[in-house]
């Protein structure tokens, strides 16, 4: 690969005031038993990001490993990264796009959760080809798996991000602007796009995660704080039970987790059933056995290339220096 991105830096500064101002605005707070011991987590409003969420309030998890949980709904997993470095936020969720940013050293894999199929690159009708976008606009949240899918279409292509009008927006904006046709494509995710496709007839998916996945593996994943895994490891340690509790009960429930999501993000079950189906659950048995025989090291690996040639990372990391596979196997013995 090509260096294709420009470097992003989330300075200080920018992440505090976003990091307070997305805490102070947004809802989806939740609490659940009378422990003393808080944890902040934060999560995305689709099966990925809530699931297991939903899952741990509906069934008392929280209170069974002694602790009251604060749900907060973001709306990407860099904001997440951004609140957890402020202190804002002890755990959260991120999708693929984003893993460059505890691989930078800002955060720690606590756990790999599914293995994504949720991302798209997006074009209004007519353009049947990334070089068709050659010169057009293009909508991505920018440092977010929507980022990643359009690199990579774009060097499939034989192209980089100068061949194009790139246009940095949030995840809401990009739904208004593509439905508007004031955009002419977008680096994307279901269920937003979901959302898009019934507003634009005929809208077209010019590259998806599959098309890649020799190469490249999609794991979303749980983070923590660094300061939260240094200096509060019971806490830790609970808030892996209940996350290795809830990964049990949905790949052993799977119509049940759906139907628990669905009532937490009050949206239609059918809708979050079209979600997970672009999504490889799995089993915390499974997690186990591919943390202990280096499968998740190599996807980690293999992401990390992309993000050094991507212009993310200066170089290759160690994925044992910010994913904690030994905790989370640990926390199920």
């Amino acid at each position: 690969m090509s260096p294709v991105l420009t470097r992003t830096r989330l300075t200080t500064t920018l992440a505090g005031v976003a990091a307070m101002a997305l805490l102070a605005a947004c809802g989806g707070g939740s609490s659940s038993g009378g422990s003393s011991d808080k944890v902040r987590f934060g999560y995305i409003n689709d099966f990925n990001g809530a699931s297991l969420i939903a899952i741990a309030e509906a069934k008392g998890l929280w209170k069974k490993h002694g602790l009251s949980a604060d749900a907060k709904v973001f709306t990407n997993g860099p904001l997440q990264i951004q609140a957890l470095g402020t202190d804002n936020l002890d755990f959260g969720y991120i999708g693929p796009g984003a893993m460059w940013l505890p691989a930078s050293g800002q955060a720690k894999v606590v756990a790999i959760n599914t293995l994504g199929n949720s991302d798209r690159v997006l074009a209004q009708p007519g353009i049947t080809s990334m070089q068709q976008l050659k010169g057009k606009t293009v909508a991505v949240p920018e440092g977010t798996s929507g980022d990643m899918i359009l690199t990579l279409a774009l060097e499939k292509a034989g192209m980089t991000k100068d061949d194009l009008k790139v246009v940095p927006m949030d995840p809401s904006t990009i739904v208004s602007a593509f439905s508007s046709r004031q955009v002419d494509g977008a680096g994307f995710w279901y269920p937003a796009a979901a959302t898009i496709k019934k507003q634009v007839p005929g809208l077209v998916e010019l590259a998806k995660n599959t098309d890649f996945e020799q190469d490249v593996s999609f794991p979303t994943a749980f983070v923590a704080g660094n300061k939260v895994v240094a200096d509060q490891p019971e806490k830790t340690k609970k808030v892996l039970a209940v996350l290795r509790e809830a990964m049990a009960f949905r790949s052993e429930h799977p119509g049940e987790a759906i139907e628990l999501t669905a009532d937490k993000l009050k949206i239609p079950v059918d809708q979050v059933k079209a979600d997970a189906a672009n999504n490889k659950v799995l089993g915390v048995g499974e997690l186990d056995k591919l943390t202990e025989d280096g499968t998740v090291v190599k996807w980690l690996k293999g992401m990390n290339d992309y993000f050094v040639d991507a212009g993310k990372l200066d170089k290759p990391v160690d994925p044992k220096t910010y994913y904690t596979g030994d905790l989370f196997t640990g926390a199920g013995k």
